[in-house]
């Protein structure tokens, strides 16, 4: 997929969350003519006005998709959410001679099956797999979870990260576990049951063309509601990055047995499908006293993870799109600056339970990036549609400068809203630390 500076590079951009106002504000830096044409279940008004035009629609409806596509002749597609991924949006738009970054529906099934990925961890070998079982009839439930010390009950298939119940915080008994587990059979025809692991989470994103690999630095998001991590878990409420691209609470072994899971990833899909993965694989980790395990897989950008890293991408996006879908990632260096990250987000009263909606929320200065998430313009105000609103994001040499640029942005904020003010801060951080030498005896 070649092309020069002059020519104007056609992007479809699929998606309305801050994940894709990131993904569209990087494109624009680029050094490449980019017109984005954005597809969206809601306009995005930060999307919206870098669009070239904007197609509104459900992001399920992929005949409306592939025909905007055609009509406005893009050259490439960019794929946000994991959805339209597991419905086969990059298939469709294949046969219309258009190439995605994302994978086919076969290999979203990483995201959309947790089943279809544990079993291909199993049968090649992956490491960090963690002791699990599929259950398809309750014959065995007992057994299994008789043999973990506590356990983790998730549902096979996509469900917007609100199906994983965890031992200690969604239920406290297996027995509890044990009938959320009957229901999932039930309801669906089958449930994986897995140990639960204790430790550190963290997220590690690589760009891959299916043969070569290219890692984004370190993240980690805080899914808990309030300070401290108390509350109920969220779609999160914000993540930060180091400028050294790691993690204080991890050591390089660590980082290299993440990185090695994820290329090994990359291998054994080509092995089991015969196709090239080409997009973001994106894996959950965590840090155990023992070893470095796979929580999960997403097959696309973390948000907020997506405004952690873009913002510290020095390569061309146009560049590193291109070379994802010609396979020659090989060829390319992808660099990202070595500066620190904090993303805060400002989420609506209530939230993630009973968020208010359609209250007003002012921006007030603020040195940070900001990213639109669930809000719409109404009337030159903007209004809050009941999810996480906008994001903050500050930039800075150091962790204390990046988190200082993002709280006091997010404190010029007006609303019936909230935030976790310690996202980023030392304190928290200490805590992390402390908790990963208390496991490993340090």
């Amino acid at each position: 997929m070649g092309g020069t500076m002059d020519e104007t590079v056609k992007v479809l951009l699929i998606g309305n969350g801050a994940r894709e106002h990131v993904l569209a504000k990087t494109f624009m830096r680029a050094p490449e003519k980019v017109a984005l044409y954005g597809v969206m279940a809601a306009k995005n008004p930060g999307i919206g006005e870098l669009c070239e035009e904007s197609f509104i629609t459900p992001l399920d409806d992929l005949a409306s998709i592939v025909a905007f596509a055609k009509r406005s002749g893009v050259d490439f597609a960019v794929i946000g959410p994991e959805k339209p991924l597991a419905d086969g949006i990059v298939d469709a738009l294949a046969e219309e001679g258009i190439p995605s970054v994302g994978p086919t529906r076969e290999l979203a099934q990483l995201e959309s099956s947790k089943g279809f990925t544990r079993s291909l961890m199993e049968r090649y070998g992956v490491p960090g797999l963690p002791r699990f079982m599929i259950l398809k009839t309750e014959e065995n439930l007992q057994k299994f979870i008789d043999g973990l010390e506590q356990i983790v009950v998730k549902p096979d298939g996509l469900t917007g990260g609100k199906g994983v119940q965890v031992q200690g915080d969604h239920f406290q008994t297996k027995e509890e576990g044990l009938a959320y587990a009957k229901k999932l059979i039930e309801q669906d025809g089958k449930v994986v049951i897995e140990e639960k692991l204790v430790g550190e989470e963290f997220s590690l994103m690589t760009l891959t063309d299916g043969r070569t690999i290219r890692d984004c630095p370190l993240v980690q998001d805080h899914k808990r509601a309030f300070v401290m991590d108390k509350g109920p878990n969220t779609g999160g409420m914000g993540s930060y990055s180091e400028a050294d691209h790691s993690l204080p609470f991890l050591t390089a072994a660590d980082v290299r047995k993440a990185r090695r899971i994820n290329e090994k990833m990359v291998e054994v899909l080509y092995r089991e499908t015969g196709k090239y993965f080409k997009g973001v694989l994106y894996g959950g980790f965590i840090a155990t006293k023992d070893d470095v395990k796979l929580i999960e897989y997403n097959v696309r950008f973390g948000d907020p993870e997506a405004m952690n890293v873009l913002p510290l991408l020095r390569t061309s996006l146009v560049s590193v799109c291109r070379a994802i879908i010609d396979g020659t990632l090989r060829d390319l260096e992808v660099e990202f600056d070595h500066r620190a990250t904090v993303c805060k987000y400002i989420v609506p009263e209530g939230y993630p339970e009973h968020p208010v909606k359609g209250e007003t929320v002012t921006i007030g200065p603020h040195d940070a990036d900001l990213y639109f998430a669930s809000v719409e313009k109404k009337d030159g105000h903007l209004v809050m549609l009941g999810s996480r609103a906008l994001a903050f994001v500050g930039v800075g040499a150091t962790l204390e400068e990046a988190e200082r640029i993002a709280q006091a942005s997010v404190e010029g904020v007006k609303g019936k809203v909230f935030f976790r003010q310690d996202i980023g801060t030392q304190k928290l951080i200490d805590r992390r630390i402390a908790h990963m030498q208390e496991l490993r005896g340090e």
